[in-house]
């Protein structure tokens, strides 16, 4: 694929944005390259020259674009501002890289991923995606498990020949043409009234993990609904972790322990868990809570993945954790009070304030409804079909990327395992909550922002689907395409396929919960709308019920 800045009329430029981190970037380069040469065959079968608009880069092994700075010098020096532009992903990205230079660019743009679960690439291009959507950007969006079939192809000259592509979006009913039944609306409602009248916090120790624009709300935006930020520091949790005494991160070890939960430890701090990591880990989860009840927080979102990794092990213990009502208890530093007894702390992973908001809602509806209260993002990392035969059904891989509440799991805390997270993403190691979520009915959601015609609103899609169980094979099948440390949910979508999926979501993440049957899910799914509606935010119901039966 050749590369210049001097662009001729049938050539197509191509950018590649990466991770901030130099051996996340150097490990992924070679999927991103064979991603690349793939898609480049397909332009090129359509009549038009694939070209990198930026090089490789031989002194650091990769060509990704790899900070903001690198993204405007590439926008600033290499980019036709009136030429259509694709944005190939196959890796995770900080979509902030290139947002900066996608918000000035004139031409068509078309972000375009590999269907592929050994690198978050799809996670990443819907990242992107939200992010644009939130800037009020528009773009196409295409992907293909090998950029060769027909449908693919026929959308792929669509968007090289005309600027755009669309997608059938037949599946999204808006909530104003939903009758509600009374009890949710009158539930709903009254919840939303409670919560702007009473008011929560949300505890958001440092904005912008990795890059997501997409997953910061706007203070005016936010604060109507009846919740505020405060905005706490990585380095007070740390330093609030240190404060921790041994004997109370022991206890909290111990308490896991005794609960069924499995370590597999080995010896090497740089590449194994450790016993060590796992009680720092317990000193955080201690000082996470204590500070939360300081300042009065309703929800908490702790970055994980910048900052604190050069200070401390992962956080992924500690935010499962927190989002269980069956976990460790913590008192105040005195002594004197238990906190936050018998609940979970909704926590938000990745500081993605958009499932901070959406996880209040939907722990406030389940219990008031009496259904069960934990609930976790996932990211919509990627799906297949079942190689086993077990069902003939399309199954998602929802795969957080470190934990999930043990409630959500196969044998709760005795189904957990603690693992190493990767070296690449975490010096300093730290376990994870790996497992395997249960069968059950679920209900998803996300809630995002569009920037559009309406300058910024928050909107909310909503669906029903199930986790199902999978032969063990099968399931390691799924672990070993994609990142086997991680818990993994096997998840079908009610009347929402695939394509319909990837197509109208805003976001890497999906938040998701169980409910005790189908009839208590689909009450829930509903309760959650009208309260929505009640605080402002556009409601989109996306597929069906379980029986088939439209909304």
């Amino acid at each position: 694929m050749a590369s210049t800045s001097k662009r001729k009329k049938k050539q197509i430029q191509l950018i590649a944005n990466g991770d901030l981190r130099l051996s996340a970037n150097q490990v992924c380069w070679p999927a991103q390259k064979a991603m690349e040469d793939q898609l480049g065959e397909a332009v090129g079968a359509c009549g038009y020259e694939l070209i990198r608009a930026h090089p490789y880069k031989e002194d650091q092994q990769h060509g990704f674009i790899q900070s903001q700075k690198d993204g405007m010098e590439v926008f600033r020096n290499g980019i036709d501002p009136d030429a259509p532009l694709i944005v190939a992903e196959a890796v995770w990205q900080y979509s902030h890289h290139v947002l900066s230079g996608l918000i000035s660019h004139e031409g068509p743009i078309c972000t375009v991923a590999n269907w592929s679960g050994q690198w978050p690439g799809l996670v990443g291009m819907l990242n992107l995606n939200g992010s644009l959507t939130k800037a009020g950007v528009a773009y196409s969006t295409l992907w293909s498990e090998d950029f060769s079939s027909a449908d693919f192809r026929d959308k792929l000259a669509s968007w090289l020949t005309k600027g755009k592509v669309k997608h059938k979006l037949d599946h999204v009913t808006p909530l104003k043409k939903v009758k509600l039944g009374r009890k949710e609306r009158k539930l709903g409602s009254s919840l939303a009234k409670q919560l702007m009248r009473e008011k929560a916090i949300m505890g958001v120790f440092d904005e912008g993990c990795m890059g997501m624009f997409n997953a910061i709300i706007p203070d005016a935006l936010l604060n109507p609904l009846g919740v505020y930020k405060e905005r706490l520091s990585q380095s007070a949790l740390y330093f609030a972790s240190q404060q921790v005494s041994d004997q109370e991160a022991r206890e909290v070890y111990d308490w896991y322990r005794e609960h069924g939960m499995q370590f597999r430890f080995g010896t090497d701090e740089l590449k194994d868990l450790t016993e060590h990591q796992v009680l720092q880990q317990c000193k955080t989860y201690i000082a996470a809570m204590r500070i939360a009840d300081e300042f009065g927080c309703a929800t908490i979102g702790i970055q994980y993945q910048q900052g604190l990794k050069d200070l401390l092990p992962a956080s992924d213990l500690v935010e499962g954790t927190l989002n269980d009502s069956v976990r460790p208890p913590v008192r105040s530093a005195d002594g004197s009070r238990e906190l936050y007894a018998g609940e979970p702390l909704p926590h938000f992973n990745e500081v993605d304030e958009c499932a901070g908001l959406d996880g209040l809602m939907t722990y406030r509806v389940h219990k008031a409804l009496g259904q069960p209260v934990e609930n976790t993002l996932h990211d919509l990392r990627w799906g297949d079909r079942d190689h086993s035969g077990t069902t003939d059904e399309y199954v998602w891989v929802f795969e957080i990327s470190g934990s999930v509440p043990p409630s959500h799991l196969i044998n709760g805390w005795a189904g957990a395992v603690g693992e190493r997270q990767p070296a690449m993403y975490f010096r300093l190691g730290g376990s994870t909550i790996k497992g395997i979520s249960r069968p059950g009915e679920i209900v998803w959601s996300r809630i995002y922002i569009d920037g559009g015609k309406n300058g910024g609103e928050l909107q909310m899609d909503l669906g029903r689907g199930k986790a199902i169980e999978l032969p063990m094979e099968e399931t390691q099948r799924r672990w070993d395409s994609t990142t086997p440390q991680w818990p993994i949910m096997h998840a079908v979508t009610y009347g929402v396929s695939r394509d319909q999926m990837m197509a109208k979501h805003k976001a890497n993440h999906i938040q998701c919960v169980y409910a005790n049957d189908a009839k208590g899910a689909d009450s829930a799914l509903l309760t959650k709308a009208a309260m929505a509606d009640e605080l402002g935010i556009k409601v989109h119901l996306c597929g069906k019920r379980k029986n088939g039966k439209a909304w």
